[in-house]
C-alpha cells in the first residue's frame, strides 16, 4: 500500500477518534454539571444565552467556591445555632415578620461562619449553588418572601412558607450538607 493510502485512511479514523473523544467529554462534564448543581444547572440553562455559556458559568462557580474555605462547624457552633433556629420559630408565633428576618439573618450567619461569602444574595446564591443546589430553590423562596416582609406585603401563610424553605437551608448548611469541605487553594 502506498503512503497516500494509508494517510487517507489513517487520518479520517484519527479524526473520528478524537471527535468521539471530544464528544465524550462534553457529555461527561455536562452530567457532572447536572449531578453537582442539580436543579440549578436547569435553571442557569434556562437563563444564558446558551448552553455552552452557562456551563462555563457553572464551571466559574465550581472554580470561585473551590478557592473558598468553606469548613465544617464545630460541635459547640452547631449547638448554638440549633438554639438559635428554636427561638426564631417560636418568635414566628407572636412576631412572624420579625421571626422571617431573624431566620434570613440566621442563614446568613450560619454561611458566613462555614466560609461562604455573604457579599450579596446573587453571589450568595451562585456560592451555595455548587454544594446546595437542591436546596437552592428554597433559599430563593425564602428571600422572595422575606424582601416582601420589609414592604408589609407578606400574608401568613407566605411568612410560614418562608420559615419552612430557610428551614430547609438551614438544617443542610448546619449538617454540611452533605458535601465536603475544602481548604482554600494555594
Amino acid at each position: 500500500m502506498s503512503t497516500g493510502t494509508l494517510l487517507a485512511i489513517i487520518i479520517p479514523i484519527v479524526v473520528v477518534v478524537a471527535l468521539a473523544a471530544v464528544a465524550v467529554s462534553l457529555l461527561m462534564r455536562r452530567r457532572h454539571l447536572r449531578q453537582r448543581f442539580g436543579p440549578e444547572y436547569e435553571r442557569t440553562v434556562e437563563g444564558s444565552d446558551s448552553r455552552l455559556s452557562a456551563e462555563r458559568e457553572l464551571r466559574a462557580r465550581e472554580r470561585r467556591h473551590d478557592s473558598l474555605e468553606i469548613k465544617p462547624l464545630p460541635t459547640v457552633s452547631r449547638d448554638r445555632y440549633t438554639r438559635e433556629w428554636s427561638s426564631v420559630q417560636e418568635e414566628f408565633v407572636d412576631r412572624p415578620e420579625d421571626a422571617v428576618h431573624d431566620a434570613d439573618r440566621l442563614v446568613t450567619s450560619l454561611m458566613h461562619e462555614r466560609g461562604y461569602p455573604t457579599e450579596g444574595f446573587e453571589q450568595q446564591m451562585k456560592d451555595l449553588s455548587v454544594e446546595h443546589g437542591a436546596t437552592l430553590e428554597h433559599y430563593r423562596a425564602a428571600h422572595e418572601v422575606e424582601t416582601l416582609t420589609t414592604r408589609k406585603q407578606a400574608t401568613t401563610e407566605q411568612l410560614r412558607g418562608a420559615m419552612v424553605h430557610y428551614r430547609a437551608l438551614f438544617d443542610e448548611l448546619l449538617s454540611d450538607g452533605g458535601g465536603r469541605a475544602h481548604p482554600a487553594r494555594s
